[in-house]
């Protein structure tokens, strides 16, 4: 467990807020399957099925299943299928990069008869023509957060514009630099990962620079990954001391970066950007280890999806296209013209 010093809190109290999140965010997702519920009841749909049609059999795929951003993505999903009668089969990559275990997933579930499947990809390019077999038998398929490439080999895609996460991030950090010359580490996810190239490349276009500026000191591949990611920065900072602005991928990333930050005496003097916004992450920046993290809504993208192949099992109707579920930057260090939230509405809306 991520454990931060603050002088007005204790470890005991972090625990107990932690806990009263969680029974806030379960007791909002089983009201709101209920209410989703009562709904669609009285219009017929559940009743239906309930009488003896077909049971709505939808597939979730995430990247992996102990990344806390999946979780929050996977509960969302099951209330969700909860409130419309569904039955939600869910899988996920042993790791972050894993496509083999991705594509077994989507064969088991055609088999098993699934309507749709909603799928984080783990190789936006080597998964589509599974995607494609499984489209092919008549399956819906949405790719939730991650785009597949091309976009269009799934039939929609809900998530966060990430290019747009990443120029967020990158904007802001080039405003807390100012005039300083930037000495710019760089931490993505998987090479084959699109969410990660898209998010890199924001973040650039957002603090001003092209890849390959003698600006980047320093670029590791840290997969998303804590351990990884402390490791990374513990070598970025051996080939580049005086570094002082660190662009994250994601929340675990930067936890990571501050670990190795702080070992060296550096976590005050080096400005951390990320993308997530889950509490964790939200915390971190209320207590000054991230300067500002990138607010996404994965409850919502899992919650759209079940109902997109809920509707396409009742109506035909397939989802299509792009449907953006917002972005928003979280920073309790407001700079002028740079739209943010400070961290009370991120701890509104945060998952972990």
């Amino acid at each position: 467990m991520m454990r931060f010093a603050e002088p007005r809190t204790s470890i005991t109290v972090i625990r107990e807020t932690r806990v009263m999140r969680r029974t806030i965010r379960a007791a909002r997702l089983t009201a709101f399957a209920v209410a989703a519920a009562a709904t669609l009841a009285a219009c017929g749909s559940v009743a239906s099925r309930e009488a003896g049609e077909s049971e709505i059999k939808i597939g979730l795929i995430t990247k992996t299943e102990t990344n806390p951003y999946f979780v929050a993505m996977r509960q969302g999903a099951q209330a969700m299928a909860t409130a419309r009668s569904a039955t939600l089969m869910p899988a996920a990559g042993r790791y972050t990069g894993d496509n083999a275990t991705q594509v077994a997933a989507i064969e088991n579930m055609v088999k098993a008869g699934v309507k749709g499947i909603l799928i984080t990809p783990n190789d936006a390019t080597a998964i589509v023509p599974s995607i494609k077999k499984a489209r092919d038998a008549g399956v819906l398929v949405i790719a939730l957060d991650t785009p597949t490439k091309p976009q269009n080999a799934t039939d929609a895609l809900f998530g966060t514009d990430n290019f747009k996460a990443g120029q967020l991030i990158g904007l802001y950090a080039k405003a807390m630099m100012g005039d300083r010359p930037a000495k710019i580490v760089t931490l993505d996810a998987a090479p084959v990962s699109s969410v990660s190239r898209l998010r890199h490349a924001g973040f650039l276009k957002g603090f001003g620079i092209a890849e390959g500026s003698p600006s980047i000191v320093c670029s590791k591949y840290s997969y998303g990954d804590r351990t990884l990611s402390r490791i990374m920065m513990r070598d970025c900072l051996r080939e580049a001391p005086d570094l002082n602005v660190v662009y994250t991928v994601n929340d675990p990333t930067a936890f990571g970066a501050h670990a190795a930050l702080k070992a060296r005496g550096r976590e005050k003097s080096v400005v951390v950007v990320s993308v997530d916004g889950g509490c964790v992450g939200v915390q971190a920046v209320e207590v000054g280890q991230i300067a500002a993290t990138a607010q996404q809504y994965p409850l919502k993208m899992a919650e759209m999806g079940v109902q997109a192949v809920v509707e396409y099992a009742e109506t035909g109707v397939k989802a299509s296209g792009f449907t953006d579920t917002g972005v928003k930057l979280i920073t309790n260090k407001p700079v002028p013209g740079i739209e943010s939230k400070n961290t009370f509405f991120g701890r509104q809306f945060c998952w972990d």
